[in-house]
């Protein structure tokens, strides 16, 4: 059996990143899909007015959510899945996830987003750096797109 460990925080995207992973006929091997969600930060302000417990009554809520839309597609004949909640650092679990699993592909599905630098999921994956530089040229290409028109 195939292990895959995926990383997700926004169903729509994983969605579109495992289409083509999927495999179908007869040819395939049964998979096991350890899906793990990342749930979106809270932030400093909101995190001083809500307990522990709720934080992480919104995070499982979340994560049924996101699991509710990405489990169809995954479980098909023969295959496992399993979901559960990210920790804080990524790579940490995901050592413990193929300690206790066994061999498996690793796959980061999250959405990149502008202006904020993503946790790397595995030792070796490389790391993007956005930098006042890449700021600078986004708001000039900006600039540029608004001045020809």
């Amino acid at each position: 059996m195939d292990n895959i460990i995926v990383y997700l925080d926004d169903a729509a995207y994983a969605l579109h990143i495992l289409q083509p992973m999927l495999a179908a006929g007869e040819a395939r091997t049964p998979t096991r899909w350890i899906l793990v969600g990342c749930a979106p930060r809270v932030t400093h302000h909101v995190s001083k007015w809500v307990t522990h417990s709720a934080r992480e009554g919104w995070r499982r809520k979340w994560g049924d959510k996101v699991f509710a839309q990405v489990l169809p597609l995954v479980q098909q004949e023969g295959d496992a899945a399993m979901t559960l909640l990210a920790e804080n650092k990524l790579c940490s679990q995901t050592e413990s996830l193929i300690r206790q699993h066994g061999a498996a592909r690793v796959l980061d599905a999250r959405r990149p987003k502008f202006g904020q630098d993503l946790q790397p999921v595995t030792a070796t994956q490389a790391q993007e750096h956005h930098g006042v530089l890449g700021y600078a040229a986004a708001l000039a290409g900006a600039g540029l797109l608004v001045a020809t028109d």
